[in-house]
């Protein structure tokens, strides 16, 4: 039997994933996203419950959350998603964070990608269940978000932070978790800032795995007003032996 196209997923903005102006925390509602992504997927026949089974995987390339405003402490809110389109080694998948009475808070884009879980390389998506993902393809529900674009840094942006990574960074992919680098992110900026600004959109790219032990470094741009850029990048040891820096992850993000 199809399901709806579009699934929609109750989650409350819980007191401790709230910040100090007591409104949900970017990071949470991405990780609300991926769980509804989760959610949807797996009650469709082609989630992650099945896939691991079959040695696949759904791996995170692409995410944009846009939020005219964050969810209030205690409030119960609704995270919808629908897959906008599916190729032969990407899906777009999208979000709608609204209240119970409709009040809508803001949209989020995403792409993913299949991986063999052994390999580690990309598999043809359309393959699951002879391409029962192309069943649920939602056109007629609208995002009026911009869609995804590249984000653009020279060689000019400041290192700012190098952090390790450790058993809480690491997902059941056995990489670092995507919500995890949304959080490093966000936390370049120190209270005072986000007493007099508060985040509209964020961008971010996952070009690399990275895995626990691995030494991240982060790199700022401002290329706007109130507009940043982020690059992370972690060290490797070259054949030759010598310590060299690989970009991992490209972040943007927009203050208001």
């Amino acid at each position: 039997m199809m399901l709806d196209k579009v699934g929609t997923y109750e989650f409350l903005a819980e007191p401790f994933h709230c910040d100090f102006n007591q409104r949900l925390f970017m990071g949470h509602l991405g990780n609300h996203m991926l769980n509804a992504a989760d959610f949807h997927s797996n009650d469709r026949g082609f989630g992650m419950k099945y896939l691991l089974s079959v040695n696949r995987a759904w791996v995170l390339s692409r995410l944009a959350i846009e939020m005219d405003e964050m969810p209030e402490m205690y409030t119960r809110f609704n995270v919808e998603t629908w897959v906008e389109s599916a190729m032969r080694y990407f899906t777009n998948r999208n979000f709608r964070v609204v209240d119970k009475e409709g009040k809508v808070y803001g949209y989020g884009r995403s792409i993913w990608a299949m991986i063999d879980t052994e390999t580690r390389q990309p598999c043809n998506l359309l393959e699951v269940h002879d391409g029962s993902i192309l069943g649920y393809i939602e056109k007629e529900k609208t995002n009026p978000m911009d869609r995804l674009s590249r984000v653009k840094m020279d060689d000019q942006a400041e290192l700012v932070r190098t952090i390790d990574t450790y058993y809480n960074d690491v997902d059941i992919n056995g990489h670092i978790n995507s919500v995890k680098y949304i959080e490093h992110v966000l936390d370049l900026w120190d209270l005072d800032w986000y007493r007099t600004h508060r985040i509209h959109r964020f961008d971010i790219a996952y070009v690399a795995e990275c895995h626990q032990g691995d030494r991240l470094s982060f790199y700022r741009e401002q290329t706007g007003e109130n507009e940043y850029c982020i690059r992370i990048c972690k060290q490797i040891t070259s054949e030759a032996g010598t310590q060299e820096e690989v970009e991992v992850v490209r972040s943007k993000v927009l203050f208001i």
